[in-house]
């Protein structure tokens, strides 16, 4: 698999984990075994949240779970052409409440956290990770009895690294790390000047 740092340089010196890190498509279809998916989310289990409320919620399936179907089915057509190869399904929602009732404003922003700290880990292992909103989110909610207290996020395929040219034409041109734009562009100090 292509590391990002093949591709990418930083500008200021960070850790290599967050250079090498990408969302390639291309997956060989080999199974993942449950210990590895039980890793990717003890990763994720360990993010930070408000007051330690760990709003994230991790549904999936794998290739070989009769739940495939279901999770496979929410996908828009574009996804299912690559997705068709990944080990796994992911749907990750957020719990918008905190136990007491009251809303949690962070909710989203902390599950983020936990869906970085699993790609993170993911790419440790040298899987593919790739995060998602191609798919229906009112359907996940409905087909995968999700509660209204919950919000539906993302959905993220992992698989085991496969060959690019295995991808449609169309995706094997993109099946490369990307750039990020420049911190100018991103972060300022003071009011918003961007």
């Amino acid at each position: 698999m292509i590391k990002g740092s093949e591709k990418r340089q930083p500008d200021h010196p960070v850790e290599q984990i967050f250079i090498d890190r990408w969302s390639p498509r291309a997956m060989s279809g080999a199974e993942i075994s449950g210990e590895k998916l039980l890793t990717l989310f003890e990763a994720a289990r360990w993010a930070p949240s408000s007051m330690n409320n760990q709003p994230w919620r991790i549904l999936y399936a794998t290739r070989t779970s009769s739940h495939w179907p279901l999770f496979f089915d929410l996908l828009v057509e574009s996804n299912k052409v690559w997705c068709v190869k990944a080990a796994a399904l992911l749907v990750v929602i957020s719990k918008t409440t905190f136990e007491n009732g009251k809303p949690c404003r962070t909710h989203s922003y902390d599950s983020g956290a936990a869906w970085m700290s699993l790609a993170l880990q993911g790419s440790l292992m040298g899987l593919v990770v790739h995060g998602m909103q191609g798919f229906d989110y009112d359907r996940a909610r409905i087909a995968l009895n999700i509660p209204e207290e919950y919000q539906v996020e993302a959905m993220v395929a992992i698989g085991h690294p496969g060959s690019v040219e295995d991808l449609p034409e169309l995706l094997q041109a993109r099946e490369t790390p990307n750039e990020r734009r420049p911190l100018t562009q991103s972060v300022c100090e003071g009011p918003f000047s961007l």
